[in-house]
């Protein structure tokens, strides 16, 4: 009675822990980029939403691009797509360790 238990616990905690590491992986590798190497689009489209705030850093995340502004003492990321469409924005100090807040 207790081996199929014992099986049982072994396979969830198996499954369990397979998960966790299969999630950590679907994160993007975020790129350093140069305002150069950021398409004409997407600096046009950032520079009607960021309404005069200058960008502190580009990133690339997979397709897309990500200016980081720093805004209040705080830094704020706001990701397009290669066409320059506004997918979000977010704090980054959720980035850092901290808590993040997003609007």
């Amino acid at each position: 009675m207790k081996t199929p238990k014992l099986l049982t616990i072994a396979a969830i905690s198996a499954g369990l822990a397979f998960g966790a590491i299969a999630f950590g992986h679907g994160k993007e590798k975020e790129e350093n980029l140069s305002s150069s190497d950021v398409p004409q689009a997407v600096q046009q489209a950032a520079d009607k939403q960021l309404k005069g705030s200058s960008v502190v850093r580009w990133e690339k995340e997979g397709t897309n691009y990500e200016a980081i502004v720093s805004k209040d003492g705080k830094e704020w990321g706001y990701k397009f797509d290669a066409n320059g469409k506004l997918l979000g924005k977010h704090s980054e100090a959720g980035e850092k360790g901290e808590k993040g807040e997003k609007y």
